[in-house]
């Protein structure tokens, strides 16, 4: 099961960043993936479409499907799905990827902001794996992943932002019950990068926040491939950080991922987990 050859794969917010990192390395395996997100023309400020990521798709050896959807809109999940099993006969992998940020403290978030964060990541998160579970339970090692982090329930982890917190622990808490639910059917879990990761949303925030050197997507695209091609019916349930991940198969020089010179230290920590300087002082 080392491959996605011949898989279908249904992702959310796949136009750039992870998603479509994630997106290109099963397209290598000469994966089917349906795109299914908002940005249908250029964004002013963000690069990638639909459009864009389907071209990269297919030029790495994948089929692809760009879907205009807002996961919020059940009606457009519904037709995003029905037009990705019609094009591709099924769905055997779920990737919720699409998510909304706002680091901001409680008197700083308006209610607007609020509703996206948990409409995007909670809400869509949820709707996207009801919609597609009917098809991945008729596939032969069906899994859903979720781009979350694990359920850090420490104080310092809420105060500085509590709403971007609570939503993006929805999508971790969607893991818990769909895994428990579906355990040895469905494989269900979460992967999370250590390290902030090079992407146009990491861009934006250096703007407010003192971002240093970043790890590449690319790392957080092997770490879903080796998740994504494990026995579903005994891999499911787990919280995953990326570099633990991979270093239980054997990859511990990541040095790739980053870049040159740059000391696994002077990384910039994620949040929600422990930071590579933490860890190393424990030891």
């Amino acid at each position: 099961m080392n491959t996605l050859h011949g898989k279908t794969i249904f992702i959310s917010g796949a136009s750039r960043g992870i998603g479509l990192a994630i997106a290109l390395r099963a397209a290598r395996d000469g994966a089917n993936v349906a795109i299914a997100a908002k940005t249908d023309t250029p964004h002013p400020t963000l690069p990638g479409t639909i459009h864009t990521a389907a071209a990269k798709i297919e030029a790495a050896g994948g089929q692809a499907l760009a879907l205009v959807c807002d996961i919020r809109d059940e009606a457009q999940v519904e037709a995003a799905v029905a037009a990705t099993v019609a094009k591709f006969g099924g769905i055997d992998v779920c990737v919720n990827n699409a998510s909304a940020i706002s680091l901001t403290p409680i008197l700083a978030t308006p209610m607007k902001r609020f509703d996206l964060m948990h409409g995007v990541n909670a809400r869509g998160t949820f709707l996207v794996t009801q919609k597609t579970l009917p098809h991945l339970l008729k596939a032969p090692n069906p899994h859903v992943l979720m781009l979350s982090p694990p359920l850090a329930m420490q104080e310092r982890w809420f105060a500085p932002h509590v709403a971007y917190t609570m939503a993006k622990f929805g999508m971790s808490m969607v893991v818990l019950g769909v895994a428990g639910e579906y355990r040895g059917r469905v494989g269900v879990n979460a992967l999370w990068p250590r390290t902030a990761i090079d992407t146009a949303a990491m861009a934006l925030l250096k703007e407010r926040l003192p971002v240093g050197a970043l790890r590449s997507p690319a790392i957080m695209a092997d770490a879903a491939h080796l998740i994504l091609t494990s026995d579903a019916r005994t891999t499911t349930g787990n919280f995953y950080i990326d570099d633990e991940l991979l270093a239980t198969h054997g990859i511990t020089d990541l040095s790739g991922y980053a870049p040159a010179g740059v000391a696994d230290a002077d990384l910039t920590p994620d949040f929600f987990v422990p930071s590579l300087r933490q860890l190393k002082e424990r030891q």
